[in-house]
């Protein structure tokens, strides 16, 4: 199958959202639940896997959805094709605050290895795959940083990365020592490694994970300063662990006739 060459705009600030132009017959590859709103020609049909194995037969859908449900994503995607005769419109919107990244797989060699839940939508050819890192280690102690996902193709594919993306062109042999779920994307000559920090106190006290992804160029790499697993984690810490217990101790406070005293007795000590 063909590459569809998609034009896009990217709209917005800290939530973005990404339009496609689809001409007539061309489609455009959403992962499930990422679509935002799109014109009236545009017919949605959910596939095995990505949408690139449709002339393969049956066994070919399948292996493509394999390799999606190694990733911990779904088995299907929904394909937006253009059934009208002029050119129509699809937008998918960023799940989290951040930055969504066009990534033209032709001027970068046509294989682009990115993070697992990164990947927002592609032009219909591009293919979506698995990226097992080669030392095994790496799947015990690597966390985010194990199983990632492999993009194929000339055609354009977009990613998200969480907070500010930082881009940084890697020499041969220079090296960059990254907290695992800060990686968004990285072309394929950069060596991907996990590195132990080394002293156990330095992980326990200094508030960082016991792993670093080491990356050594040449090469690109795209970071991310906020990874949805950081900011899930602030939220849960923050968040009130005995459901709704601060309600209660409110209500228990007035019961008593006191707020200090109710919040004692319901064992709120803010």
């Amino acid at each position: 199958m063909g590459m569809d060459v998609v034009d896009y705009e990217i709209k917005g600030a800290e939530m973005q959202f990404v339009e496609v132009e689809l001409d007539p017959g061309e489609a455009a590859v959403g992962e499930a639940g990422s679509m935002f709103f799109m014109d009236a020609g545009i017919g949605m049909d959910t596939v095995f896997g990505d949408g690139s194995q449709q002339t393969g037969g049956f066994f070919g859908k399948l292996l493509g959805a394999g390799k999606r449900l190694v990733t911990g994503e779904s088995l299907f995607t929904t394909v937006y094709t253009n059934n009208a005769s002029s050119k129509q419109r699809v937008a998918f919107g960023a799940p989290y605050p951040g930055k969504i990244l066009p990534m033209d797989l032709r001027q970068l060699g046509g294989l682009l290895i990115c993070q697992k839940d990164s990947f927002l939508c592609a032009a219909r050819g591009v293919s979506l795959g698995i990226a097992l890192q080669q030392k095994l280690s790496t799947g015990f102690f690597g966390g985010e940083g194990f199983i990632m996902q492999k993009l194929e193709g000339d055609g354009l594919a977009f990613v998200h990365a969480g907070g500010t993306v930082l881009r940084r062109e890697l020499q041969p042999g220079q090296t960059l020592l990254v907290d695992t779920g800060c990686v968004v994307a990285y072309t394929p000559n950069v060596s991907f490694e996990i590195q132990y920090v080394g002293k156990i106190k330095t992980a326990l006290f200094g508030g960082e994970g016991l792993f670093f992804a080491k990356l050594t160029g040449p090469g690109t790499v795209w970071l991310q300063s906020l990874p949805f697993s950081r900011l899930a984690s602030r939220v849960f810490a923050a968040a009130p662990q005995a459901g709704g217990r601060r309600e209660e101790s409110a209500l228990g406070g007035l019961a008593v006739g006191g707020g200090l005293l109710g919040g004692i007795l319901g064992g709120d000590d803010e």
